[in-house]
């Protein structure tokens, strides 16, 4: 047999290796558990838990009632909502499943969740008592879905690799004007944001120019959201 003719007969296995390798259910089942824990819509409540619980000073002047009242306003305007007005597209037939998985199924649940981040954003910047980091976090997320909106004309980009993105640039900033940063909180993001991109390139349908395209669309709507806020 030629070399050539080894080559053909090999062929088959090296071309299903990766596939085995895709299919195996253990990184299948840590990838979508990734994806779910860091879903897009859960990373604006993580920030600005973080915020709120976790950092020692910045929303120092609060009680715990309001602290407690700051987060569940996000979590039901930035998750709660978005995902039961999206249950109720799935469910008057405007949308074919919950997980969008077409770009033109995601057009109307685009606009409902650009809504929804308006509003959290205005709220939050004219409440007076925010501190602008965290409403530049929220005007970087709403200006992200906007991105991602309009790049959805052209093509499916990833909503887990915009929040990605988004999540990184928020600590990289916030790094640079925290007097208490240490690198461990930006490092933290950056590392979650490297799982939330291998995870998406495992298990979605997105090639990888949909990933890093996510990537840079989240980077740049953070940057934009915090030069016109700080």
């Amino acid at each position: 047999m030629s070399p050539g003719q080894r080559i053909l007969h090999l062929s088959p296995y090296i071309t299903e290796m990766p596939k085995s390798e895709e299919k195996n259910p253990t990184i299948r089942f840590l990838a979508h558990l990734v994806s779910v824990i860091f879903h897009p819509l859960l990373i604006s409540s993580y920030v600005i838990a973080f915020l709120l619980y976790i950092h020692p000073f910045i929303f120092s002047g609060l009680g715990k009632e309001l602290k407690l009242y700051r987060f569940i306003s996000v979590l039901l305007s930035s998750f709660f909502l978005p995902i039961f007005s999206i249950f109720l597209c799935w469910r008057l037939g405007f949308v074919q499943s919950m997980r969008l998985k077409t770009a033109r199924e995601r057009i109307i649940p685009y606009v409902i969740v650009m809504v929804f981040y308006f509003w959290l954003w205005y709220v939050y910047r004219n409440q007076g008592d925010n501190p602008p980091e965290s409403v530049a976090f929220l005007l970087g997320s709403f200006l992200a879905v906007c991105g991602a909106w309009f790049c959805n004309i052209f093509f499916k980009i990833s909503m887990h690799a915009i929040a990605a993105g988004g999540l990184a640039m928020f600590f990289l900033l916030f790094s640079f004007r925290d007097p208490y940063a240490s690198g461990l909180y930006l490092s933290a993001a950056i590392l979650a944001g490297g799982m939330i991109c291998t995870a998406r390139m495992l298990i979605s349908d997105h090639r990888p120019a949909d990933i890093y395209a996510g990537v840079l669309v989240g980077l740049a709507a953070e940057w934009i959201g915090w030069l016109f806020t700080i």
